[in-house]
């Protein structure tokens, strides 16, 4: 069962509509649909709000420690309350996964995300879930940190948002411990589909507007 819900992002207006930020999107989401305002814990490095659902205490946890330490964030609130590495949910963008797809994921590596990279340093391990939300490739490895720190097009956030609604819907799944059933209602909510293009050479026109 999942007791604490992590979202990735880095603190500040200049980032707040970035790619970057979409865990930071995902556990806004949460936080209004679980009527459990966030607010700002020193203790624990983050905005954090504690309430009940399904019966349990569940914890939401934002670290603004910046990307790349927000495993000291995570670690210090993890330790405290004792709260095992497969009780958490970490939600963060992910460049493999289209924007308007959603992943859950349990252990495996950090592949390059400065985030994980660093729960997995504080933790000791790899093993707790991850909310995988797309937000598409800049198509060239150079391009990713650009990528990354950039806001998506509005077709690419209303598509994030959408799947970040979608998700939301596993919620109660995941807090009672139904990880199948939480994998199948994340995986099995797929985006509508797009339009067709009016000609053929539009088709992709879209995409890599933002590449550069």
């Amino acid at each position: 069962m999942i007791k604490l819900f992590v979202g990735l992002g880095n603190p500040g207006a200049e980032y707040e509509a970035t790619r970057h930020n979409a865990g930071f999107w995902w556990v806004d989401a949460l936080s209004r649909e679980l009527k459990a305002p966030l607010g700002f814990d020193k203790g624990y490095f983050g905005q954090v709000a504690r309430t009940t659902a399904g019966g349990q205490t569940v914890w939401l946890l934002e670290p603004q420690t910046f990307m790349n330490l927000s495993g000291k964030s995570v670690a210090a609130l993890v330790r405290f309350f004792k709260i095992k590495p497969e009780e958490i949910l970490v939600a963060h963008d992910e460049l493999d996964i289209v924007p308007g797809q959603v992943k859950l994921k349990f252990g495996g590596s950090h592949a390059g995300h400065n985030g994980l990279r660093d729960i997995h340093a504080q933790l000791g391990t790899g093993d707790y879930w991850r909310l995988r939300l797309g937000v598409g490739h800049p198509g060239v490895k150079s391009e990713v940190i650009n990528w990354v720190l950039k806001k998506p097009s509005q077709e690419h956030r209303v598509a994030i948002e959408d799947c970040i609604t979608r998700s939301l819907k596993a919620v109660p799944a995941l807090i009672a411990g139904e990880m199948e059933k939480a994998t199948m209602l994340i995986h099995t909510s797929t985006p509508p589909r797009p339009k067709p293009p009016r000609k053929p050479d539009a088709e992709g026109g879209a995409a890599t507007t933002e590449a550069a």
